[in-house]
């Protein structure tokens, strides 16, 4: 039998990955045209593999394919914004509950300690929002339920575009921080309702400040 040997990781995902990371540091603004000629020459790649990054952008809701046109950066809408903010408060809620009820004595020693990280990062807003993400990211994992992650992870993309909106609004990364604090009490009480509501008040909160 003949022996197939796989490339750790396909050239088009590599690439998606580059412009993933450009659109969330607006290097690619919303809205903006991708050139494909421009990128593919930079690149030193031919424009399939590109196309094929574009797909896969464009099935994360991060990328907009327009007939005759091209590609652009989604422009979030304040209806998309709103839509996924909701989904993402009775995902994440869900998920709170459950870590409230099940979560081991390690587990929630774990995610306090990521909450120091928070709560030591609060000057520096770059930072703050990668801990942020850890914390909701451990959180999930916590909860175990991979479906649940994969539809959070899409989500989550969409809503890394508007981030630097919600994240300016004066005094937001300190109402930030106290709903994160009253999240942990209530995961370490373990008390499911009340960690699903704070959770559920957390994002209804982020939405007000990103809209």
């Amino acid at each position: 039998m003949a022996v197939t040997t796989l490339t750790p990781r396909a050239l088009y995902e590599e690439v998606a990955e580059l412009l993933r990371q450009r659109i969330f540091d607006r290097t690619l603004e919303p809205g903006s045209w991708i050139d494909e000629l421009k990128l593919a020459e930079e690149y030193g790649i031919s424009r399939t593999p590109l196309r094929e990054a574009l797909k896969v952008l464009s099935t994360e809701g991060l990328v907009t394919m327009k007939v005759r046109r091209g590609a652009y950066v989604t422009e979030v809408s304040e209806t998309d914004l709103a839509d996924v903010y909701h989904l993402l408060g009775l995902l994440e809620s869900d998920a709170a509950g459950v870590v409230a009820e099940r979560a081991t004595p390690e587990q929630l020693a774990d995610l306090q300690a990521i909450h120091a990280e928070l709560e030591a990062a609060v000057g520096d807003r770059e930072l703050f929002f990668s801990i942020n993400e850890r914390f909701h990211m451990r959180l999930l994992a916590v909860a175990n339920n991979r479906w649940r992650d994969q539809m959070v992870a899409d989500l989550r993309k969409v809503m890394k575009l508007n981030r630097h909106n919600s994240l300016l609004k004066s005094g937001r990364i300190l109402e930030s921080l106290r709903e994160h604090r009253a999240l942990m009490a209530a995961l370490q009480a373990q008390d499911a309702p009340v960690a699903t509501q704070r959770m559920l008040e957390h994002f209804q909160n982020g939405l007000a400040a990103a809209a």
